[in-house]
């Protein structure tokens, strides 16, 4: 249960934030959330990745829908030389989840350093 609520606090504040922030403000949130709602290494990193791979696949699919799949098309076909508007929303996801994991671990290995023997 902790570990929803931590998936949900940072999905939340990762919205919120990126209206304002730039892209890389998902791992300051993650971080964040993490020092607050401690959970092991493992665990943080698997809820801040799920966190922000469900957010940003949810505003990818949204923003392609919009603009009836063309910049994700011609994006993927430059990058990876494939046509396919999905498989650009799940490396961009992959790539922000990465990064949110990536700054809660090291936010849990922060905590579990603190922590006298």
């Amino acid at each position: 249960m902790k570990s929803f609520a931590h998936f949900l606090l940072i999905l939340l504040l990762a919205y919120v934030a990126g209206m304002v922030l730039p892209w890389w403000s998902v791992a300051l949130v993650a971080f964040l959330v993490t020092l607050l709602m401690p959970l092991s290494p493992g665990k943080s990193f698997f809820s801040a990745f799920m966190g922000i791979f469900v957010l940003w696949m949810i505003l990818a699919f949204y923003m392609d829908v919009r603009n009836d799949h063309l910049l994700a098309n011609r994006m993927s076909e430059m990058i990876l030389k494939v046509r396919s508007a999905p498989l650009m929303g799940v490396v961009g996801s992959f790539i922000g989840g990465l990064v949110a994991g990536f700054a809660a671990s090291s936010a849990a290995f922060i905590r579990a350093a603190k922590k006298p023997a």
